[in-house]
């Protein structure tokens, strides 16, 4: 996988408006165009993620005319947090030192929220999740008889987490979560209650640690050009543009 746009500057999170997915969806007119496929490695409690969503959304809103397929990818930014979950308070001690650090760099980021219209309130988190389920539901979200549901999905966890504080290790918080997007509660608190897909997600969550991919969100496209970070949506549009004529240039051969 090669990675475009080098001299890119680097916003990850590394490891140690869905509503503007489905109106782009539904506004482009009929294309000739070859879909772009683009798949946005990214975890649902990496800030930066919650912020390269909106710069991606905006980005596809400044290239209207190229026709994209939209996956989210699994990748777990705290591998090591137990299924069960933590206390906030620990996570931060365990991973800046203490929970005062994380204040500074917490500082930045709602910040950099904010330019985008994002609200991320970091006082109101009191548990930090293991994502398994979070990214099972984007799944399942994805697949549903009735269509995908995978980017409101995301964007609904996104929203429980950062700006309201949501508890995503209670399986209640993430049936509320799913039945918001339109999935069918008895059937997701049933598959919750199961081990269906955790490999799968496993799978795919090593799979992108395999390619390379250490920080998120990565944004990998037509499979094998990657940007790394929340970069700028311009940027990002150009990025799309530019493999896109270059997936048609071959198709056309």
């Amino acid at each position: 996988m090669r990675a475009i746009a080098a001299n890119l500057v680097q916003r990850t999170c590394p490891r140690s408006a869905n509503a503007l997915f489905v109106g782009l969806a539904e506004e482009k007119p009929m294309s000739t165009l070859k879909p772009l496929q683009i798949d946005i490695v990214s975890d649902v409690v990496c800030p930066w993620c919650y912020i390269g969503k909106r710069r991606i959304e905006n980005a596809l809103a400044l290239a209207p005319d190229v026709p994209v397929e939209i996956h989210w990818r699994p990748f777990f930014l705290n591998p090591w947090v137990p299924r069960a979950g933590i206390s906030r308070d620990e996570y931060l001690t365990t991973k800046f030192g203490s929970v005062e650090a994380y204040k500074g760099i917490a500082g930045r980021v709602v910040a950099a929220a904010g330019e985008e219209c994002l609200l991320y309130r970091p006082d109101l988190v009191k548990r930090q999740p293991n994502t398994t389920d979070c990214h099972r539901l984007i799944h399942w979200a994805e697949h549903d008889p009735s269509g995908d549901k995978s980017a409101a999905m995301k964007q609904r966890l996104m929203e429980l987490y950062f700006r309201e504080g949501g508890d995503l290790t209670d399986v209640d918080v993430l049936v509320k979560a799913a039945t918001d997007v339109g999935l069918d509660a008895d059937s997701v608190r049933n598959r919750l209650a199961s081990d269906e897909d955790v490999e799968l997600i496993s799978a795919q969550a090593k799979d992108a640690s395999d390619k390379g991919i250490s920080g998120v969100p990565t944004f990998v496209f037509a499979g094998k050009y990657a940007v790394s970070g929340a970069q700028p949506a311009e940027q990002l549009a150009g990025a799309i543009r530019q493999v896109s004529a270059e997936v048609n240039a071959q198709a056309a051969e």
